[in-house]
């Protein structure tokens, strides 16, 4: 009764292949759409943009480049903190050095420049996996912060080593700096949130991404069937680290305004990309968006609820938060390694035999 698809048919191969062929699926997905455009905009405030919205959005783009490379491709990376500093840093080289030129360009380019980056240290994987892969992926990370904090032209010479992201705008509107308005900076990274999750929708679904996961399953036998490891695993590092970089230009330049390398892209937070597609789900598009969303809310559940409401002191929350997500990895890799994902779809499935669930 709440979830059916009788009497829900396609005539043609295109309404058979569309991404979502159920109809209450599409207008779901139509709803969502509605509201995060046309309603979100006039009710949000600086805190909730701050606090949930443009980190969700941003770490859901990271989110998805990983899932890319581990989920669909099955080559573990550990360097995805120094990825998104490579977009960060390279959005603003260009705007400094090209001022006139729109935000955009300088957000998809540092996004390009973070996937030529990424294609030369995913060069290992054609001969390394697994373990040895994630070793060498971590190398770059370490090395790529050190890049950044060691050679002062990354940084304009400046005497703080730190970046600063100049005034921009876009259509007229403010985007970066400190007077930028909440509903702004919210449409600017939620407009990039959508063309990454439609780009990478679409690519998993066709031949390339069916190359990768072929590659992920078994890579010897893709390889015998035809498949060609060395552009598969490095189309996968292309593109991951393509929205990697835009993640980590617009972390810079849109939400937090000022960077040092070593303190916002640090291991921790390739760590935190990875917890997000472990808790989401590998090898799922929706994967990545529920595991951002569950990553940036829970800390500020458990602020209200332990700072607000009981009264708990600030350090014990945030030891507690790491407890939760580390308890949480451990019961998601043992009893459902297909996270929150998995979790929606046997729902959906129990909704479909409703109220008649097997």
């Amino acid at each position: 009764m709440l979830y059916r698809e009788a009497g829900d048919f396609s005539t043609t191969y295109p309404e058979d292949s569309q991404t979502f062929p159920i109809k209450f699926d599409r207008w779901r997905y139509y709803a969502v759409l509605f509201i995060a455009i046309f309603v979100i905009p006039f009710v949000i405030n600086d805190y909730w943009v701050n606090s949930i919205f443009m980190p969700f959005l941003i770490y859901a783009i990271a989110a998805i480049g990983l899932n890319i490379l581990v989920g669909y491709c099955g080559q573990v990376s550990l360097g995805t903190g120094g990825f998104m500093a490579v977009g960060a840093y390279a959005c603003y080289k260009l705007m400094t050095a090209f001022p006139d030129v729109s935000m955009i360009f300088h957000v998809l380019l540092a996004g390009l420049i973070t996937a030529g980056v990424g294609v030369i240290f995913g060069l290992p994987s054609l001969r390394i996996k697994g373990f040895y892969l994630a070793v060498a992926t971590l190398a770059a990370q370490f090395f790529l912060v050190w890049l950044f904090n060691r050679v002062s032209w990354f940084y304009n010479y400046s005497a703080s080593g730190q970046i600063n992201a100049p005034e921009r705008e876009v259509l007229g509107v403010l985007i970066t700096g400190p007077n930028t308005e909440a509903w702004a900076t919210y449409l600017f990274c939620l407009f990039f949130t959508i063309a990454s999750a439609i780009i990478a929708r679409n690519l998993t679904r066709g031949s390339i991404g069916r190359q990768w996961m072929a590659i992920r399953d078994m890579d010897i036998a893709a390889e015998i069937i035809g498949v060609n490891p060395l552009k598969a695993k490095l189309t996968a590092f292309a593109v991951s680290s393509f929205f990697v970089g835009i993640s980590g230009a617009l972390f810079f330049a849109v939400y937090l305004g000022a960077v040092e390398v070593g303190e916002v892209f640090g291991i921790t937070k390739s760590f935190l990309v990875l917890f997000m597609i472990i808790i989401g789900g590998l090898g799922s598009i929706f994967g990545s968006f529920a595991g951002a969303a569950f990553l940036v809310l829970l800390p500020v559940l458990l602020k209200v609820i332990g700072v607000d409401l009981f009264g708990w002191p600030t350090d014990i929350v945030a030891h507690l938060n790491l407890v939760v997500v580390g308890g949480l990895i451990v019961i998601f890799l043992i009893a459902e390694p297909h996270g929150l994902a998995q979790l929606w779809r046997v729902a959906k499935e129990k909704l479909r035999l409703w109220p008649f669930p097997h």
